[in-house]
């Protein structure tokens, strides 16, 4: 069996785009599968919330931007915090995970991700990533919590933060994709690198799906490609972690075709009337879990 394509995500739990681009990121992990080895890359956007607050952010005018960002179809509570966020505590408490047990720091940054856009809880402080780690199975939230400042985690959130601000002279910059606020130029999130061998391909920040798809497409052609299934109910067995509309919608999409989240939630609550899923409000939509075992 040929190696993977290596795929680097640069990435941050807090950044709105990089959560609208969920639905995305989640049909290329459908399509291609095992052919894909990823690797997350946290950003560190903010280390304090006064740096947000300094470029003129208030909990209002987050809210206000969570309104705006609905249109991508992603759940969204639109209440404001108490405050402002900075996103380098959750980055560290990812990066623990990582340190913990590789592969998880998928998860925690998954539970983190909703939990940033869909509730209230202050995730720069350790009770809140405590709260939002515990809605997650096979993570040990209170070990990650207890681990965060940690020197190896550090280390590695260090390294990460370092490795995102590497995009002077790339692809993602050229294509006006990346930024620079705070020092050196960043790749933005999510920020998608495929590798094979000496060929390497980038998808800067924000993109529809068929960008992501054609870099992995191109820096491979002999990889296989699975199609969207007729039905909601394969994606379950894939994502046991639960699904929102808009990714489910995404993942029955053919083709270039847009999401139709109507027909996918019609099809969803079928589901749930026969007992396969079930449905949990989250934000101002839903996430789609198998049945409580």
């Amino acid at each position: 069996m040929p190696e993977p394509i290596k795929v680097t995500v640069y990435n941050d739990p807090g950044c709105p785009w990089a959560y609208s681009a969920v639905p995305a990121l989640r049909v290329i992990d459908w399509r291609y599968g095992d052919q894909l080895d990823w690797r997350l890359v946290l950003i560190g956007l903010a280390e304090r919330g006064e740096q947000y607050v300094e470029r003129g952010y208030t909990p209002v005018w987050m809210a206000q931007a969570y309104v705006k960002f609905g249109r991508y179809g992603m759940p969204f509570s639109t209440t404001p915090r108490a405050r402002v966020l900075g996103t380098g505590r959750a980055c560290r408490a990812i990066a623990a995970a990582r340190f913990l047990e590789p592969g998880t720091e998928w998860l925690a940054f998954r539970a983190l991700q909703l939990a940033w856009f869909t509730t209230q809880l202050l995730l720069d402080e350790d009770e809140g990533i405590l709260a939002a780690l515990g809605t997650a199975s096979g993570i040990d939230a209170k070990a990650i919590v207890s681990h965060i400042e940690d020197p190896e985690v550090e280390a590695a959130y260090t390294r990460d933060h370092a490795e995102t601000r590497t995009a002077a002279g790339s692809a993602t910059e050229l294509q006006g994709k990346a930024a620079q606020t705070d020092g050196p130029v960043r790749y933005t999130a999510p920020s998608l690198v495929a590798e094979n061998g000496e060929l390497r391909l980038e998808a800067g920040g924000f993109q529809p799906v068929q960008t992501y798809d054609a870099i992995i497409a191109n820096v491979d052609q002999t990889l296989t490609r699975a199609e969207a299934p007729e039905t909601p109910e394969p994606l379950f067995e894939r994502f046991p972690e639960g699904l929102t509309t808009q990714e489910v919608a995404a993942l029955l999409t053919q083709g270039n075709d847009e999401p139709d989240e109507q027909a996918a939630q019609i099809a969803l609550l079928e589901l749930v009337e026969g007992g396969t899923i079930r449905r949990v409000d989250l934000g101002d939509s839903a996430l789609w879990l198998p049945p409580v075992a």
